[in-house]
């Protein structure tokens, strides 16, 4: 019963968010002169109206829920990891450079990529761990600019020495990659690709060691209470290295199963116009770092991306009314992530001075 209470009280907030985002767009599309009922209708026909636009709505929650459970990782141990880009694109063209020229078969390259895209974004992700722990240069501020170093590298590399120069007009692209190496789709003819299963799998592993492990508890109590940790004998250093790791491997594995599953190839500004990486953010915040409560509100902001798009064909509302939504959905939560900063620091004060 006790854990019926919380569950409910865990999701009043999330469902306030989204209903506070759905009136506010109302309000744009009564500017906009439509129906209201009708258009979130068309909404919600383009996201799960039918069997493909339901897989094109998984499709688009894959990388986001990989990002958001590497993401919800680190926010439990207290550590802020703004990097998820730069982390996922650093992923995405170290794979793609595996999967194009390392001399094995198809299935061997596809692992192997599988591997390089996890290892990548976890030492970019460590970097900015390393920094913090060794020249405590705040690990806010390190992830969130070594993102400009990633996505500039990555345009470097696909701009000029692994650039596709066969077509007419070169694009900043790699070649396309072999048949071999892409990820299988689970249904003939549509989007969704194997990556959704991983994205599942990497919920449920998370979801146990939260829960089950002596790693998860040392997770839980660094976040929660850092003193009471540093009193008990975790080692903070350890576990943020541990937690940045793996909070980066998640976004790189992101950008590796876009590549090998729908792109086929690294094109510049692919994984970083979506906002993949930002949206990822966003549907951690809302279901307050729980792995689970990460895989419903990927799908959501997913859907509200790909219903717009249905909006935006069949209604004179445009494809921003998503965008404002989701801003609306940002600006909640923001909210509430300043107070409950603010009423921890206003905690830890006052534990501080009771200690001394």
């Amino acid at each position: 019963m006790e854990a019926l209470k919380q569950l409910c009280k865990s999701l009043v907030q999330p469902l306030l968010a989204v209903v506070i985002g759905l009136l506010t767009g109302a309000i744009v599309i009564a500017a906009v002169g439509e129906s209201i009922a009708g258009t979130y209708q068309e909404m919600w026909k383009g996201a799960f109206g039918s069997f493909y636009f339901l897989t094109s709505t998984l499709a688009r929650a894959t990388p986001i829920m990989l990002i958001g459970l590497g993401l919800s990782l680190a926010f439990r141990a207290g550590v802020f990891n703004l990097g998820a880009e730069g982390q996922m694109v650093s992923g995405a063209i170290s794979a793609t450079l595996v999967a194009l020229y390392l001399p094995a078969p198809g299935l061997v390259k596809m692992l192997a990529a599988l591997a390089t895209g996890v290892l990548a974004g976890g030492l970019w992700s460590l970097l900015a761990g390393y920094m913090e722990a060794r020249f405590r240069i705040q690990l806010l501020i390190s992830s969130l600019l070594l993102n400009y170093v990633a996505v500039l590298f990555a345009g470097y590399l696909v701009s000029d020495p692994f650039q596709d120069k066969t077509g007419s007009a070169a694009m900043p692209q790699t070649p396309m990659l072999e048949k071999s190496v892409w990820l299988p789709k689970l249904f003939s003819g549509m989007s969704l690709h194997a990556g959704f299963l991983f994205a599942l799998a990497a919920a449920l592993l998370i979801f146990f060691v939260i829960r089950y492990t002596a790693f998860g508890y040392e997770v839980k109590m660094l976040g929660q209470n850092p003193f009471f940790a540093r009193y008990g004998g975790v080692n903070r250093v350890r576990v943020m290295l541990t937690g940045m790791f793996l909070s980066g491997g998640l976004a790189g594995l992101a950008g590796t199963v876009e590549v090998l599953g729908s792109h086929y190839r690294y094109v510049e500004g692919a994984l970083t116009l979506p906002n993949f990486a930002w949206t990822g953010l966003m549907a951690t915040l809302l279901a307050n770092s729980h792995p689970i409560g990460v895989i419903f509100t990927s799908l959501l902001l997913a859907a509200l991306q790909t219903g717009a798009m249905g909006v935006e064909r069949n209604t004179e509302v445009p494809l921003e009314l998503a965008s404002v939504i989701q801003a609306v959905l940002i600006l909640f939560i923001s909210a509430k992530f300043s107070y409950d900063w603010w009423k921890n620091r206003q905690n830890k004060r006052r534990e501080s001075h009771g200690a001394a």
